[in-house]
């Protein structure tokens, strides 16, 4: 196997869900990640964006996780959950992936653009990452080899 680094940039966004949703994820059901309106509206978004997720002959490649995120709301805000002054703890859903970073930043940011334009949240939180290095694998192609 050949190992080659690849140039790309991270794409990371949370995404609130229901306590529901992290019980079934948490006892290992990831049909949540379909049944879940919210999810499943974020990933048939990215799922139709072709420059996610591509490493050679696998595509729409995703990381993620549940966990927690905290915030408190400052007046003048109009949240989706909680409220003014009130510290809010909010079951989170944490995606990730990669984009290769020759991409523009206009499609870059028409990409962040396609997200907040789904999310929830009055402020959505989505990282994108400065050009980082990841691995990429390519199998050597298996030769026959002969002893005389």
């Amino acid at each position: 196997m050949n190992i080659e680094l690849k140039a790309v940039r991270k794409l990371r966004i949370h995404w609130p869900i229901p306590l529901d949703t992290m019980t079934q994820l948490a006892s290992g059901d990831l049909g949540a990640l379909e049944s879940d309106a919210g999810i499943a509206s974020l990933l048939q978004t990215l799922t139709a964006t072709p420059e996610l997720g591509g490493f050679g002959n696998y595509h729409h490649v995703f990381e993620s996780s549940a966990g927690f995120e905290g915030f408190t709301v400052a007046e003048g805000a109009n949240p989706t959950l909680g409220s003014v002054g009130q510290r809010t703890i909010s079951p989170t859903f944490v995606f990730t992936t990669y984009f290769d970073d020759s991409l523009s930043e206009q499609a870059v940011h028409e990409l962040v653009q396609r997200i907040v334009d789904i999310h929830p949240w009055e402020v959505p939180v989505i990282e994108v990452s400065g050009p980082l290095s990841v691995s990429s694998s390519a199998h050597a192609p298996v030769t026959e080899s002969r002893v005389a």
